[in-house]
């Protein structure tokens, strides 16, 4: 094999598919990205880690001769890192070695076949829909916060996708840890009817959603079966993202979403947000609880630490039902608030103990649900 190549192109292709590529791995060809130029002036690069599988085509300046090889991905993307701006790479390969050369430098790397490649084998990929990116990257953003990182619940540890007929067809994406849910609807997108609950893995969701910032403007088009999930960004010629789904089966969420929450707060985020954090600051590590107090149109924050003493903060805020008091957890208060853009945001209580809807208001796609903590 015997191409030519842009350092830009070569460099963005490869920090693409390089984080797919785990650090330390037992199985050395994992390590590698496979590349393979064809007659035609085109690259293809793919990486794997069994679960996860990326592809981009590149056009290169020159392909001189056909061929395939595997190389060390993260050795190859951080030559192509130091290498001059505006350079062209030529990339060699002969006697299991590929040589790279660029202005004066030159590498030999050592390479691995590429029949011993592992490639994951989509099968038969029978629901087919596409999306708007800008949607699609809205859709991760405002649900991965509360995916799970705890490992022994696995089912937990990505985002759940299923359709529903609730006033009209609806596509969900669902993502929760036991202490707080996050959920985004969207209109049921043309193809998706029948389309079976998956759960997509937190590092496809990762990776997906690194993809989608350079190509906002356009559609994804998603092919999914019951077992594998196919994301292809830019059309022809462009990322192709495969993953293998959790195999499990999400809990009904939709239990845990409280429907008579009668005691309306509504404070503007941003204060509320900054608020939150100022008091924690002196909250322990293991607790992190900040008590809410509420009075009519007031709302107190407050810490009690008993290594670092007090703190208490007042926030305006419109409320009108029965004082109360209730304890959350700071983070993920603070990641929920984060989510919302608008200038109010809705906090639905009913009592300490029961969970807490909060959205922007009924007409916006996200909602979330946080437990309260003993304070």
């Amino acid at each position: 094999m015997k191409a030519t190549i842009e350092r830009a192109t070569l460099m963005r292709c490869l920090s693409h598919v390089q984080s797919v590529v785990e650090r330390r791995n037992t199985i050395p060809i994992l390590s590698n990205v496979l590349i393979e130029a064809s007659e035609g002036g085109s690259l293809k690069v793919m990486a794997t880690d069994l679960d996860l599988q990326v592809v981009e085509n590149m056009s290169a300046a020159s392909v001189d001769s056909a061929g395939a090889i595997t190389v060390s991905a993260h050795l190859l993307f951080d030559i192509a890192r130091k290498l001059p701006d505006g350079s062209q790479v030529s990339l060699e390969t002969s006697d299991n070695r590929m040589e790279i050369k660029a202005g004066r430098s030159r590498f030999k790397l050592p390479t691995l076949p590429r029949d011993d490649f592992p490639v994951i084998v989509e099968g038969d990929l029978p629901t087919s829909f596409e999306l708007p990116a800008k949607t699609l990257a809205e859709m991760i953003d405002r649900t991965r916060f509360a995916i799970s990182t705890e490992e022994t619940r696995y089912y937990l540890n990505g985002i759940f996708l299923h359709v529903t007929d609730d006033d009209k067809p609806v596509l969900k994406a669902a993502a929760t840890d036991g202490h707080r849910l996050a959920r985004f609807t969207l209109d049921r997108p043309e193809g998706a009817d029948g389309m079976p609950d998956v759960i997509v893995p937190r590092k496809a969701v990762a990776e997906l959603r690194k993809l989608l910032e350079e190509s906002l403007d356009g559609n994804v088009q998603i092919d999914l079966s019951a077992s594998k999930i196919r994301f292809t960004l830019g059309g022809e010629g462009g990322v192709v993202l495969t993953s293998k789904l959790i195999d499990g089966t999400f809990p009904d969420y939709s239990r845990v979403i409280p429907t008579g929450n009668d005691k309306l707060l509504k404070v503007d985020p941003k204060s509320f947000f900054q608020g939150v954090d100022r008091v924690a600051t002196i909250a322990t590590e293991k607790t992190r609880a900040v008590k809410m107090g509420l009075t009519t149109d007031k709302v107190t924050l407050s810490v009690t630490s008993p290594d670092n003493g007090t703190a208490a903060e007042e926030l305006a805020g419109e409320y009108g039902s029965d004082e109360m008091e209730i304890g959350f957890n700071a983070n993920y208060l603070k990641d929920i608030l984060g989510q919302i853009d608008a200038d109010t945001v809705e906090l639905h209580l009913a009592d300490a103990g029961a969970p807490t809807l909060i959205r922007e208001d009924e007409k916006n796609p996200a909602l979330y649900v946080l437990m309260p903590m003993r304070v």
